[in-house]
């Protein structure tokens, strides 16, 4: 349920913000951000693989790296304008953050169903924003897209 704070369009609006930063950069424009269930930001980040040459550095990565230690991840919401790869499906898993909020999952579909059967609710907004932001990229840059997600 959204928070009385911020909706999951208004926490998505940061994350959109950090992929388009990371679109500035040369880097691949995904962006997420780590709220608590009351809607207070702790953290954002994102896909910064092709700016550091690292590649676990994806948005959801960054975004949890830089929210700190938590004592607990169970009521936290996690946004990202794209549905997470199997990585970043797996953190989200292994911390049991228990609410995923994803832009867009018609680009890239990742582990959703996954997630989903293993306890986490995922809300995706279907977003046409970060849709057309991460297809525009893919298109100028397909061979960058492509290392990203593990194909060849």
């Amino acid at each position: 349920m959204p928070t009385e704070t911020k909706t999951y369009e208004q926490m998505l609006a940061m994350a959109l913000e950090e992929a388009r930063y990371g679109r500035l950069e040369g880097g691949i424009p995904i962006g997420a951000a780590l709220f608590t269930s009351s809607g207070e930001l702790l953290s954002r980040g994102h896909n910064r693989r092709v700016q550091q040459g690292d590649p676990s550095i994806h948005g959801e990565t960054d975004a949890f790296r830089r929210a700190g230690r938590q004592k607990s991840y169970r009521n936290l919401i996690m946004v990202t304008t794209l549905a997470p790869c199997w990585y970043c499906s797996g953190l989200v898993r292994q911390f049991h953050i228990g609410t995923l909020v994803v832009g867009e999952s018609r680009t890239f579909a990742g582990g959703l169903d996954w997630l989903r059967e293993n306890g986490v609710e995922v809300i995706d907004l279907d977003s046409r924003e970060c849709r057309e932001l991460l297809e525009g990229f893919i298109a100028e840059h397909p061979e960058i897209w492509n290392e990203d997600i593990g194909e060849e």
